[in-house]
């Protein structure tokens, strides 16, 4: 090979180096300089929104790849895998609600679907839920309210879990049912509102005292009658109205 022909190349090398740093730093630049990308169609999986400091805000995802309990950016409780939807975390990277949802078709021809949309107690669970399920002939479609008591949950899911761990007998008997029990004066959880459709088509609002009782009821049923039940603690009506022996003996 001639000397001219070795610079020739050399120089053709360098060329080629050169172009491609200087390519890649223009590429840079200009996508260091776009602050918004816009696609007219993307297929993902999971979405993961994030503040500067990487803490979770919203997770968007399929059943495959959702996450499982969160709790200050820690996992804790169950696997993830099985809630597909959105994920909504707090100011300290804490699960705070979402919207999660499913549906199909059983070999029998029945269905079995549900969509929920919920929002959480902080360091609690859902203390506001829009709901609809469905498994066959029963659906109900509604919304609840509920008190919980002033307990972290991932104190109680770790406290469940430790319980868990024991050996069958008396003493994890005794420990479950310690668990179970409600805090000084409350439970752990209380629907205290619902609004709804329930199994037997009826549109029912419930108002229940701090235990979840149903003490006032409000209830159209599903040939249109309507009547308004007080009741007591035990759940055995007080007083209906309309008054229906009132109203049988005008008859």
């Amino acid at each position: 090979m001639s000397h001219q022909l070795e610079r020739d190349v050399r120089f053709l090398k360098r060329y080629a180096v050169v172009s491609t740093l200087a390519f890649g730093l223009l590429s840079l630049a200009a996508f260091t300089r776009q602050k918004t990308t816009k696609f007219d169609e993307i297929d993902v999986e999971r979405i993961n929104v994030v503040e500067k400091d990487g803490k979770l805000r919203l997770v968007i995802s399929n059943r495959d790849r959702s996450p499982g309990p969160i709790y200050k950016g820690k996992p804790y409780g169950y696997k993830g895998g099985n809630r597909p939807g959105m994920i909504f975390f707090n100011d300290e990277g804490s699960e705070n609600g979402g919207l999660g949802f499913g549906g199909r078709r059983m070999p029998d021809g029945t269905v079995r679907a549900s969509t929920g949309l919920s929002f959480d107690q902080f360091d609690e669970d859902q203390v506001l839920v829009l709901n609809y399920s469905e498994n066959g002939a029963q659906r109900n479609v509604g919304m609840s309210i509920l008190d919980r008591a002033d307990v972290s949950i991932y104190d109680w899911v770790q406290k469940r879990d430790s319980i868990d761990k024991m050996p069958a007998g008396p003493a994890k008997d005794a420990a479950l049912k310690q668990w179970l029990e409600p805090r000084p004066g409350e439970p752990l959880a209380a629907e205290r509102l619902s609004v709804g459709r329930d199994r037997t088509k009826s549109a029912v609002v419930s108002l229940n005292d701090k235990f979840g009782k149903p003490r006032l009821r409000l209830v159209v049923d599903s040939l249109g009658a309507a009547r308004i039940d007080f009741l007591d603690a035990a759940g055995r009506p007080t007083m209906t109205l309309p008054d229906s022996a009132s109203r049988a003996r005008r008859d």
